[in-house]
């Protein structure tokens, strides 16, 4: 039943995003970027280990987005998805930096885009629905419903800046 759900949020992003304009900013609340920056301060020194585990999920989840990395080594705890696993959070995590910034946050998040990672931005609503597992299993204490909200529009809105920056790069 959550496979069909991700399918009918990610289609139905896809399908309403065609006919919006492309994101400019990201619009956080000073309390929501606040949060966002207070679970993100506990997330950067494990990227690596908690960026492995949500591809991970993300492959026993979605078992043919294995093929995206299919010239990696998918083994549990493997070096490969240790530093693939690590530049999506990190990718992440640094655009909060650039909230406000169209052009730092496209630089912000350059490792995510699809020529980088081989992954289509299609995905990354699926990948911010399981980065938000990861943080809640190992931050239960910290990812409260606000923290939870506030990471979830941002994972939302980056999602969306990459499809709508995707987008514009690939029209003639």
């Amino acid at each position: 039943m959550m496979n069909l759900f991700a399918v009918l949020i990610i289609w139905s992003k896809i399908i309403l995003g065609l006919s919006q304009t492309p994101n400019t900013t990201i619009s956080l609340t000073a309390t929501e970027l606040a949060l966002v920056k207070d679970i993100w301060a506990k997330v950067t020194p494990q990227a690596n280990e908690l960026g492995a585990e949500m591809l991970e999920r993300w492959f026993l989840s979605f078992p043919e987005s294995k093929g995206f990395f299919a010239r990696f080594d998918l083994s549990h705890g493997s070096n490969d998805l240790l530093i693939e696993g690590g530049k999506i959070l990190n990718a992440f995590g640094n655009a909060i930096n650039y909230v406000d910034d169209p052009a730092g946050l496209r630089d912000a998040i350059r490792d995510l885009r699809a020529y980088n990672l081989e992954l289509i931005p299609e995905n990354f609503p699926v990948l911010s629905h399981i980065i938000q597992v990861v943080l809640a299993f190992h931050f239960p204490d910290d990812f409260t419903i606000e923290a939870q909200a506030a990471v979830e529009k941002f994972l939302s809105e980056v999602s969306d800046f990459l499809i709508s920056d995707h987008r514009s790069m690939h029209q003639g």
